[in-house]
């Protein structure tokens, strides 16, 4: 895993919301971004009974983001997703230039 940082965090730490556990389960949500890195591609964690695999793992930046990645996170639009995010962070401003790791996944078996 020469090319990532080291993780920062525990993968069962990546989805923890229960509406993100049911939207992940839902195949409604199938990215998580993060300051920090909580898996690798190949890495497994379970929801439920579900297991799902970190197939990629990009860095973007805040300012990149698009709605196909608000709904791949489980919003229906961008601007939905900045309210959710500054609303559950107190203090938080969104900066274009904030980098990100998009942590990308998909159940197994599927």
């Amino acid at each position: 895993m020469s090319d990532y940082p080291e993780k920062t965090c525990e993968i069962g730490n990546l989805v923890r919301h229960p509406k993100s556990v049911a939207a992940v389960r839902s195949g409604q949500k199938t990215q998580q971004r993060r300051d920090g890195v909580y898996a690798y591609p190949g890495d497994t964690f379970a929801l439920e009974g579900d297991t799902f695999e970190v197939v990629s793992l990009e860095r973007q930046r805040l300012g990149d983001m698009c709605d196909a990645d608000a709904r791949a996170e489980g919003y229906p639009a961008l601007e939905v997703y900045k309210q959710v995010i500054l609303s559950m962070h107190a203090g938080m401003t969104w900066n274009e230039d904030d980098l990100v790791w998009v942590h990308q996944f998909a159940k197994q078996g599927s």
